[in-house]
C-alpha cells in the first residue's frame, strides 16, 4: 500500500452554537488541512498521483474557504465544526481524486479532526 499527503491551508471565521465556552464566541482560526491518498498500484511514472494535482485541487477547495465566516455558508448553517469542514473538503476532493482516503483539519498545531473514505459512510452536503 501507498500513501502520499499533500496540504493546504486557509484562514476563516466561525463560532459554534450549542457549546458552552469561549469558542461560543466569534473567532478565526489559520488552518491547516492535509490529504492523505492510498493506493496498490502506480502509474507508468511510477507515481500513486502527480503531487502537483492532488495539490492544486485541494488549494482550490481550501481558496474557496478562505477569509470566510464559515458560519455564513449554507452548508455550515448547522455548526462549522472541524469534523464538519474536514468531511466537506472530504466530499469535495473524492470527487476528482478517487484515491483519497483521509482528510485532517488542524484549528491549531496540536488539534484535529480528520475525516475518512471507506468509512460506509458517504460524505454529503446535508448536516440536519
Amino acid at each position: 500500500m501507498f500513501e502520499i499527503r499533500v496540504e493546504a491551508n486557509f484562514s476563516a471565521a466561525h463560532f459554534l452554537k450549542d457549546y458552552h465556552g469561549r469558542c461560543e464566541n466569534l473567532h478565526g482560526h489559520n488552518y491547516l488541512v492535509r490529504a492523505h491518498f492510498r493506493g496498490e498500484t502506480l502509474d507508468n511514472g511510477g507515481m500513486l498521483i502527480d503531487f502537483t494535482q492532488a495539490k492544486q485541487a485541494l488549494r482550490d477547495i481550501c481558496a474557496d474557504l478562505d477569509h470566510r465566516s464559515l458560519n455564513d455558508l449554507p452548508i455550515f448553517a448547522q455548526n462549522p465544526s472541524a469534523e464538519r469542514i474536514a468531511r466537506h473538503i472530504y466530499g469535495k476532493l473524492a470527487a476528482a481524486q478517487p484515491l483519497l482516503w483521509a482528510i485532517d483539519v488542524y484549528e491549531t498545531p496540536e488539534n484535529r479532526a480528520r475525516y475518512m473514505g471507506g468509512s460506509g459512510v458517504e460524505p454529503s452536503t446535508s448536516w440536519v
